[in-house]
């Protein structure tokens, strides 16, 4: 990872944040991005312990914490969410990351295909801004972050949960904001293709040109990328933002 710039360097200096799907490529660069910008960082994980621990040993500053839990879960939810609390003392940030993606063709697919991609995907995120924002309101107030995906605005065959499941964030996202804040204030990020373990599987030649041929970047992201945008996000320099979706995609969703 890059060293942090000045301006975010402290961005989150204080600050408690849980990243859910710590483990993953996105998740992983935002513990660093995190721990980079001054925060605690509480990584979620599920049957991954070894390496949250290990990735909580190798982020900058000190105080990090490990926290397994089924997202789809409310009382594994609930519990993780509290055991953040006792442990660091608070939940001041929620990064929505832990997710999965699946390619099988619509009319293939059975109602349990479906809900295996959006009960982590959809049902998931809820039960994490449910208990996490709660905590948040009761307290000092928060952020949120919900990981959404460029997909959720241009669809994509042979991903149909995912694509509904990532819209579906996007709009509970413009609910939270509106029903939360100020005091809450939530916000999401749309990814394009990044370069990460969710993707690898399908990174063939044609699959990375397919992908990135409509990007104005060309090119598959870095994690660490869109980590840096989680944190702005997630920060007081993006006060004003209440309810949007950051495009972090390189240009495919020009919005």
């Amino acid at each position: 990872m890059s060293a942090p710039s000045a301006a975010t360097a402290a961005a989150l200096a204080g600050k408690v944040v849980l990243v859910t799907g710590a483990t993953g490529g996105i998740g992983s660069a935002t513990a660093h991005a995190a721990a980079a910008a001054g925060a605690r960082v509480a990584l979620h994980h599920l049957r991954d312990g070894e390496r949250a621990r290990a990735l909580a040993t190798a982020l900058p500053g000190t105080g990090h914490v490990v926290v397994e839990a089924d997202v789809t879960d409310p009382g594994d939810v609930e519990a993780m969410v509290g055991a953040v609390v006792d442990k660091a003392g608070a939940v001041d940030v929620l990064v929505n990351n832990a997710g999965i993606m699946e390619d099988q063709p619509f009319l293939t697919m059975d109602l349990t295909d479906w809900r295996r991609t959006t009960s982590v995907d959809l049902d998931g995120v809820f039960l994490c801004c449910r208990h996490a924002g709660a905590r948040m309101w009761d307290g000092d107030g928060g952020v949120i972050v919900n990981v959404a995906s460029q997909l959720a605005f241009k669809g994509a065959a042979g991903y149909a949960p995912y694509v509904a499941a990532k819209a579906g964030v996007v709009g509970l996202t413009r609910s939270l904001a509106r029903e939360l804040g100020p005091r809450v204030r939530v916000c999401a990020i749309a990814p394009g293709p990044v370069d990460s373990p969710m993707t690898a599987p399908y990174q063939d030649m044609a699959w990375i040109a397919e992908r990135t041929a409509p990007l104005v970047a060309g090119r598959l992201a870095d994690p660490a990328e869109v980590a840096a945008a989680i944190v702005f996000l997630a920060s007081d320099a993006a006060s004003l933002m209440h309810g949007q979706t950051l495009h972090a995609n390189g240009g495919g969703v020009l919005a």
